[in-house]
């Protein structure tokens, strides 16, 4: 029988939003002195909070609905965008080298961006549901932690080599794939007392404390 959960759509929409916004973001690149990154990483590595709550409390076969809604929300976004770019402008808007250069999406970047989420979050949900059968349901912050550690290394490098080898300089490349991943993992430890009193409370309300124990992983499959 399908449950009714309260708040799995909450958190999906959650999940859907943060990936969007991120994407726009990370059209800057921030220089913090210490890190080297683009803006979307401020925001991006909630994605995978969110991602490791939806395999936690409702297995990795509901997570990978979410993952597979976010990427073609992302997909949809990045058409929309570049075909706004590419439409005329009214003659009185004098604003298209601004659009451009923030939201005129190249296929490259887009390419980029939807490989580097669709390998980076199936590797955390996966990584994350086959942790919490060997641990049997205990020490939560090992695998939110390990499998971001995962998720996010596939995510960083993927994501930087395919949008920009042969654009920026190769010393750059690593400041960036280095940067991104320490600043990333790192929000996910400083997250990690939210993290479990959001899966307790999930857990709770929702009746639902899913092991993937008879889940096939494949992620083209309902």
């Amino acid at each position: 029988m399908q449950k009714n959960y309260k708040y799995l759509g909450a958190i999906s929409v959650f999940f859907v939003s943060v990936l969007l916004i991120s994407n726009v973001a990370s059209t800057k690149i921030v220089d913090l002195k210490w890190f080297t990154f683009d803006g979307g990483t401020l925001l991006f590595p909630l994605s995978y909070i969110f991602g490791d709550i939806l395999t936690e409390v409702y297995g990795y076969k509901k997570s990978r609905g979410v993952i597979w809604l976010g990427f073609f929300m992302a997909l949809l976004m990045s058409i929309v965008f570049i075909i706004v770019g590419k439409l005329p402008a009214a003659v009185d808007w004098n604003n298209q080298a601004a659009y451009d250069a923030i939201l005129g999406l190249t296929p490259r970047i887009v390419g980029a961006s939807l490989i580097a989420y669709f390998f980076g979050e199936f590797s955390n949900s996966f990584v994350l549901a086959k942790m919490k059968i060997l641990t049997k349901g205990k020490w939560l912050w090992t695998r939110t932690i390990g499998s971001t550690l995962v998720g996010e290394l596939v995510d960083s490098t993927l994501f930087i080599l395919i949008a920009f080898v042969g654009v920026l300089p190769n010393s750059l490349l690593v400041t960036l794939i280095i940067s991104n991943y320490i600043f990333k993992t790192g929000i996910e430890i400083l997250f990690t007392p939210a993290t479990y009193r959001v899966v307790k409370f999930l857990k709770t309300k929702e009746g639902e404390d899913y092991y993937d124990r008879d889940t096939n992983f494949n992620p083209f499959i309902k």
